[in-house]
């Protein structure tokens, strides 16, 4: 039945008992696409149902569907002319895993980052408002983006629209972990009586309220959508779906089912991660902190043993960035040490909290940034703009280890630090165990690796491996280049730097995040106005979407042998 549909006009030429055989075909494409290749599974099989009866009783793309986070749009993206990308293994790949503008006129937002549907839904209806068009707006929400403060800031304004606009709020009781917060006991409260509790915090902002039980119902949720469509005010319907529904792995095992890796994908349980270290060195200390996450635990390495181990030293905030640093702000003067572990692709979600609860406070929490650097993929999820955000903050001291040993160093230091807000940069890297050359007596001290002259590569993090490479090969051309490993990247060593300038001409920084505004340009300022040269390398202002690694590192000039060209070409 599907190879019938390439749009959403051909979904409407089928009888409404014709759709539960598609949605069962469909359900089949997804479990053998997402366990081939990876991606997001729970959640795209909850909504399959959900998605197929919106397409067949709406009009898009003149009615737009606006999907938080996006990451549950694999149905619609088969129905919108895309489905060779989940059938064809020769396509495999073809297509992001989120919604993409450029890919289809059914997808209005490039977006990965959860909590943002009700916001840029309710711009696309002002705007139609104003031009006096006619036209659904259905933003659809889920997994957890309730508890996120830009979807309340959207559902508390949107209300105010006074016209068309429906809220689809998925909920299938789960965010990647359990859903955190008191607004979920409502919506328990409200699936318990199929909707008729008195206390509904939807009727309370403004909005007209539908319940749908059985979210998995095709036919029933066509049904109900017909009843609401093109209704003249704002409506949120509250529609109860099982997270990874026909999938017997994903629904025993919700949180490990949320995102699966391809069958490709190989992990040895006996190999050393950044993650299993920090997390094993956090947990040796665990009494004296309260570790917070925003509802990544098992992204930040935090499986389920280890919350529980940690009991009420753990915190799950929920889809709150702002919140958690906020509260590691207070927890901190409390008297307590938080450590919050965020991921670099979001940390940029809570710079404010950063800058004003946290910095201009000085109060002394320690901060993991991890599943940092330069990759591939999809431009939503990407860890190099963490350098520029947070080591431009005042006060906050920015650490970024080189090896296993320097990590330890790192966190030790950081759990005992009383003075200053404390960032510990965990790459996305393959772990080295090179001795720690940290001295907490001194530090934001740069440490010499090795010593040479005319050339000087400092080289930051993970990178330091990259640039030993690279001196091993300069040897070819008669240079010995001095090797540094700096170690704090948010503050200069200007004792160390103006060594150099004896018997140095040319000072490479390596660095595995965005240079503009980055670790590297700050050396650079230094030597501006003496006759050192300085050459910045790492990666560019840019989103590469969908760029595989090979490629994106060619790009940007950063193979060991581009780098020595480079090198040989300035000096």
């Amino acid at each position: 039945m599907l190879e019938k549909i390439n749009s959403p006009k051909d979904l409407k030429k089928l009888k409404i008992e014709e759709l539960p055989a598609l949605v069962k075909e469909i359900r089949e494409v997804l479990i053998n696409k997402i366990y081939t290749t990876g991606g997001h599974l729970g959640s795209n099989l909850a909504m399959i149902e959900v998605t197929v009866a919106l397409h067949y009783v709406f009009d898009s793309p003149k009615d737009k569907f606006v999907f938080d986070v996006s990451h549950q749009s694999y149905t619609h993206k088969i129905l919108t002319g895309r489905k060779d990308a989940f059938i064809d293994p020769a396509k495999f790949g073809s297509v992001s895993g989120y919604t993409t503008p450029s890919e289809s006129e059914h997808d209005f937002f490039k977006v990965g980052h959860t909590s943002t549907a009700v916001a840029l839904a309710s711009g696309l209806a002002k705007v139609r408002d104003l031009k006096h068009q006619s036209s659904n707006i259905v933003a659809i929400m889920g997994d957890g983006a309730l508890s996120g403060g830009e979807a309340l800031e959207a559902l508390d304004n949107s209300v105010l629209l006074n016209s068309n606009f429906i809220v689809i709020l998925n909920d299938n009781e789960m965010s990647i972990p359990e859903n955190t917060g008191g607004i979920y006991s409502n919506l328990k409260l409200l699936r318990e009586t199929n909707g008729e509790a008195d206390i509904n915090i939807f009727k309370a902002i403004g909005f007209d309220y539908v319940y749908i039980d059985e979210g998995n119902d095709v036919v029933k949720l066509v049904e109900a959508f017909k009843r609401i469509k093109d209704i003249d005010h704002p409506i949120l319907v509250h529609v109860h779906t099982l997270k990874g529904y026909g999938d017997e792995f994903a629904t025993l095992n919700k949180e490990a089912g949320h995102y699966v890796m391809g069958k490709n994908y190989k992990v040895d349980p006996t190999k050393d991660t950044y993650k299993k270290i920090f997390v094993n060195k956090l947990m040796e200390h665990i009494d004296e902190l309260i570790m917070i996450n925003a509802s990544t635990p098992t992204a930040a390495g935090l499986s389920k043993e280890v919350r529980e181990k940690a009991g009420n030293h753990y915190l799950d905030v929920g889809i709150c960035e702002p919140y958690a640093v906020a509260l590691a702000s207070g927890i901190a003067k409390g008297g307590f040490k938080p450590v919050y572990l965020v991921s670099a692709s979001f940390v940029q979600r809570t710079y404010d909290q950063l800058n004003q609860d946290l910095a201009m406070n000085n109060n002394p929490a320690l901060i993991i940034v991890y599943d940092a650097g330069i990759y591939g993929g999809d431009c939503t999820h990407v860890g190099q703009y963490d350098i520029p955000l947070i080591s431009n903050i005042p006060n906050i001291k920015c650490f970024d280890a080189s090896s296993k040993a320097e990590l330890e160093a790192l966190i030790e230091f950081g759990i005992k630090e009383k003075d200053f807000p404390m960032v510990i940069r965990v790459e996305m890297a393959s772990v080295s165990y090179h001795n720690s050359l940290f001295d907490e007596s001194h530090p934001f001290k740069y440490h010499y690796v090795s010593k040479g002259s005319r050339v000087a590569l400092i080289a930051l993090g993970s990178y330091l491996d990259k640039a030993i490479k690279v001196k091993e090969i300069l040897k070819a051309h008669n240079i010995d280049a001095t090797l540094i490993n700096p170690i704090c990247y948010s503050s200069l060593d200007e004792e160390l730097l103006n060594e150099l300038k004896e018997n140095h001409e040319l000072v490479v920084t390596l660095e595995n995040g965005c240079i503009e505004g980055g670790f590297g340009e700050k050396i650079s300022r230094f030597y501006g106005a003496s006759p050192m040269k300085a050459i910045n390398l790492g990666g560019e202002k840019d989103f590469n979407d969908l760029l595989p690694s090979k490629e994106l590192f060619e790009k940007l000039g950063l193979n060991e042998d581009q780098i020595v060209k480079k090198i040989i070409e300035n000096l």
